[in-house]
């Protein structure tokens, strides 16, 4: 398999509703779309990097340029043995996982197309036939407001509701919560919002039966995370310090979290997130695939990576409706009367693209090769 062409293109997708976490509010979307052509077919990724370096050191426009002057280069005329060959020869790149993702992703689709079988196969995936769903709800401007929209959600079948959490957002908040809903697979997720100074407020959440809390501390720490996972009788999930396979190696040995998300841009595609699965399933620590407010050929590819055998809870991977008024593939990503995605068989990630939507909400593109 060899690349000839790249095409990079970026779209903006206003979102159905604003989106808030502990360090930003997202009205729209600008993401890349990664097309790896080669061998007369193409494959496609999604880069998941938001508009600002908040979540991590990556945004959108860092990522067209790391893309385009670094990653593509690299990989583009190089005769690959598999799409596993793709991340090795972009590693010495320091950092930019979410760039050497959108890449590496778009050749898993194409290898798959090319094939004739389904990313989820090609992956190695396939422990299931529909993959759990939860869905996240970011902070609301009322909590009467956040408990309308977790009612809402539970109506259209959601197995599992995650909330985002902040200093000022979060006992309160979550004891209101679950006085409404006492029986609900509920969650919080801080998106580093806290220290360890905090500890004894966090321990507070204790009380209220969480599944888990997710990386409640930095962004960029183990250490911390153990000494609080060892005062906390909640799981602590990670997620932003988890980017390697080895990161996932040191939180188990530091025994730093009971549970892991796996997000395929963090970690720089599927080759990395498989090894991240084998290293947790091994130490039998459940993983479950994060979003990142994806369109559709990014929600696509995390419903594959969704049936690897240790996705045991339910993801973040929902419904499109649930963010755009119009997804970028078809059909749209639906979920079933039970909280669940079915899996596709079609070659690739399984939608087809709708080109014209792509070509009306593109504001940039560039070819190379």
């Amino acid at each position: 398999m060899k690349l000839e062409r790249i095409t990079l293109r970026q779209i903006r997708m206003p979102l159905v509703h604003f989106f808030e976490t502990s360090f930003s509010r997202t009205y729209k979307r600008d993401i890349i779309l990664v097309e790896a052509q080669g061998e007369g077919s193409s494959g496609w990724g999604e880069v998941t990097a938001g508009e600002n370096p908040f979540y991590n050191e990556e945004w959108t426009d860092s990522a067209w340029m790391i893309l385009r002057d670094y990653v593509a280069p690299r990989v583009m005329g190089r005769d690959l043995e598999s799409a596993e060959d793709v991340s090795p020869l972009t590693a010495h790149i320091r950092g930019h996982k979410m760039a050497r993702g959108g890449l590496e992703t778009a050749v898993w689709d194409l290898a798959a197309r090319l094939d004739g079988m389904p990313l989820w196969k090609k992956i190695g995936g396939g422990a299931r036939r529909e993959i759990p769903c939860g869905v996240s709800i970011g902070i609301q401007d009322s909590v009467e407001q956040l408990l309308e929209k977790i009612e809402g959600e539970l109506a259209s079948g959601y197995q599992r509701i995650k909330m985002k959490i902040k200093p000022g957002w979060d006992v309160d908040v979550v004891r209101r919560v679950r006085e409404r809903f006492p029986t609900i697979k509920l969650m919080a997720d801080a998106n580093s919002a806290y220290t360890l100074a905090d500890v004894d407020r966090l321990r507070q959440l204790d009380d209220f039966y969480l599944m888990m809390i997710e990386q409640p501390l930095s962004h960029d720490d183990i250490i911390d995370h153990a000494e609080l996972q060892s005062r906390l009788q909640t799981p602590i999930c990670l997620d932003e310090c988890i980017r390697t396979a080895h990161h996932a190696e040191q939180a188990v040995k530091l025994h730093a979290c009971g549970i892991i998300n796996i997000k395929l841009g963090r970690v720089a595609g599927f080759r990395e997130a498989k090894r991240v699965h084998d290293i947790a399933q091994a130490a039998g620590i459940p993983v479950w695939c994060g979003g990142m407010l994806e369109a559709g050929v990014g929600r696509a590819h995390n419903i594959a990576l969704a049936t690897l055998p240790n996705f045991v809870l339910p993801g973040d991977v929902s419904a499109s409706k649930r963010y755009w008024k119009q997804d970028i593939i078809q059909p749209a990503v639906e979920t079933t009367a039970r909280g669940t995605i079915e899996i596709r068989d079609e070659p690739g990630f399984g939608y087809a693209l709708d080109h014209d939507y792509i070509r009306s909400i593109t504001v940039r593109e560039e070819s190379l090769g």
